[in-house]
């Protein structure tokens, strides 16, 4: 009895095309995908053996993706590095002509499903390939279901060809019966689609991540000093993940992510700092507290060589004064002021250089020498001019200006409050962005990920001044992830890279702080991956030993399994 024969078996051939059918649908990975459409065909035809060939995107020839044959125990699976060891089977000849001669070729070409009941003694097909292989191997190919596969716009994605159907009953290899063709040519249809789909979303997914990786390389050529850390914070965050979903301990022993929840939270690592295009290039790069389009210290200097000059015409003035007058006594005493000054010139030169390079720390003695040197006994003129360049008016001002004594009064950094809150205002700007995209459901946690990257524990953080327990673990590792990224970069204009040692000292007081996540920073130490994010981005002078008894606020995680904490 041929297969379909009966009600009840076409019945089933349809339940177990309506499972395949389902399977299809859910599947995302190619590979797999391929697999279970040339085994689940086989499954309901009863088929001993079969392959499945993909269509070039020229459409030009068919590759062979998946070989299997039951009665010889073969498997063989096409991987980009180990391809199937077979030509590809070309669809036209080297003069253009179609290739009708080969059975899945001309399946291919006239979109046509073709039922051989017996390969040996089929006419207008060269099955000699097909003879060959059995010669050598023993088998018998005799009956071949071939079906191109076709998606809703008619396009051809591959191939199906199955051979030696078997009857149920008896094992005996039989043809393919009508109602098994139709059924097949079904299956090979919802195959198409879902081969298609897979397609398209692996296209859209290239297409979001090469849109982010433009705002990435945007803001890396507005700012060289940041595209850098635009990737490399999500390459963190992706090794503190992993570290938490091997940890089987405290809060980790319940996290897990999936491959959805890994790509949602590279992406929003990618698009962390999106805001930044937003950003003023003189802010970001701001490498020196008198830094705008250029560095004010270079106009302060040119101020002190005027001192210096008024100094010295004084100077000689006076000279000259005296050996006319005769006086020639006070000359050394002209002389040793002169040069006094010439010293004290320099110093303060020297010391507003210092003031104006950031720092940690700026003592209330700084300040006040600072203070000293603007109110310079010595006339500074502005010549303001009208529109026809002609001077209109002349304004006396100080040696240094209210806004070049505020800047260089800035206690740590380069950045003045009002240049911080236009830095800060970048992860407004990036949630802003972000959640006017229409996410799909596997998405729709990046806003949040990517906008808590400045939060604090306690609440103290900005844009939301969300706690603790209102971010989640995802959005908490980012945190870390872009602070111990800033503290270790070496390509920073204001500071140099910061050695192991120096970072994770500074993460344990922001850990005791309430800053950042105690857990995820004591997985971050105990599971080292501070150090594998060394190896791969740091340089080798920054990769120090680290005692991890030093680091302030640090809990093994032993500690986890005993109870102390």
């Amino acid at each position: 009895m041929e297969i379909g024969d009966t009600k009840s078996e076409s019945f089933e051939l349809i339940e177990k095309l309506n499972e395949i059918g389902i399977a299809l649908s859910v599947e995302k990975n190619t590979p797999k995908l391929l697999e279970m459409i040339l085994k689940g065909a086989k499954t309901i035809l009863n088929a001993d053996a079969g392959t499945l060939y993909l269509a070039t995107e020229d459409k030009k020839y068919l590759q062979f993706e998946i070989m299997m044959n039951d009665s010889l125990g073969t498997l063989l699976v096409s991987k980009p590095e180990e391809p199937i060891p077979f030509p590809a089977l070309p669809l036209y000849d080297r003069v253009g002509n179609p290739n009708t001669t080969m059975v899945a070729a001309h399946a291919a070409l006239y979109k046509k499903t073709i039922n051989i009941p017996d390969a040996y003694i089929a006419e207008g097909f060269d099955f000699a390939g097909t003879r060959a292989f059995d010669t050598k191997t023993g088998y018998r190919s005799q009956s071949f279901l071939t079906l191109p596969m076709l998606n809703h716009e008619n396009e051809l994605i591959g191939v199906l060809q199955l051979i030696n159907a078997k009857d149920p009953k008896t094992g005996k290899i039989t043809e393919f019966s009508k109602v098994a063709q139709r059924i097949a040519e079904s299956l090979a249809s919802q195959a198409a689609i879902a081969l298609t789909n897979n397609k398209l979303i692996g296209q859209f997914r290239e297409l979001f991540e090469s849109f982010i990786n433009l705002i990435s390389e945007a803001i890396d050529k507005k700012s060289p000093y940041n595209g850098k850390h635009c990737r490399r914070v999500p390459t963190l965050t992706m090794m503190i993940a992993d570290a938490a979903c091997k940890a089987d301990y405290g809060i980790f022993k319940e996290f897990d992510l999936d491959e959805d929840e890994r790509y949602e939270l590279k992406i929003a690592g990618l698009l962390h700092d999106c805001g930044k295009v937003t950003t003023p290039v003189h802010v970001i790069d701001k490498a020196t507290k008198l830094e705008t389009i250029f560095d004010r210290i270079h106009g302060i200097n040119t101020r002190f060589e005027v001192l210096k000059r008024d100094a010295e015409i004084n100077f000689l003035n006076q000279k000259i004064a005296a050996i006319e007058s005769g006086n020639l006594s006070i000359i050394p005493d002209l002389e040793n002021e002169f040069q006094q000054k010439l010293v004290q010139y320099s110093s303060d030169q020297d010391f507003l250089r210092i003031c104006n390079i950031g720092g940690e720390f700026m003592s209330d003695e700084y300040k006040q020498r600072l203070r000293k040197i603007a109110e310079y006994p010595h006339n500074w003129v502005s010549h303001e001019k009208d529109n026809d360049g002609k001077e209109k008016s002349k304004v006396e001002t100080t040696f240094l200006s209210e806004n070049e004594v505020y800047n260089l009064s800035i206690a740590r950094g380069t950045l003045t409050a009002e240049e911080r809150k236009v830095i800060n205002d970048h992860i407004v700007v990036t949630i802003e962005m972000l959640e006017q995209l229409p996410y799909p459901r596997n998405l729709r946690r990046v806003p949040e990920y990517a906008g808590g990257h400045h939060e604090r524990m306690d609440g103290k953080g900005y844009p939301r001044g969300l706690t603790r327990e209102q971010m989640s673990l995802p959005a908490r590792m980012m945190g870390i992830a872009d602070i111990f990224e800033a503290l270790s970069a070496n390509d920073r204009p204001y500071k140099n890279g910061k050695t192991l040692t120096e970072c994770l000292r500074i993460l344990g007081k922001m850990k005791l702080d309430s800053h950042i996540d105690p857990d995820l920073f004591d997985l971050f130490v105990s599971e080292k991956v501070y150090l594998r994010y060394a190896h791969e981005y740091l340089d080798a002078k920054q990769i120090d030993e680290v005692d991890e008894n030093d680091i302030p606020g640090y809990t093994p995680p032993f500690a986890y399994f005993f109870g102390t904490t």
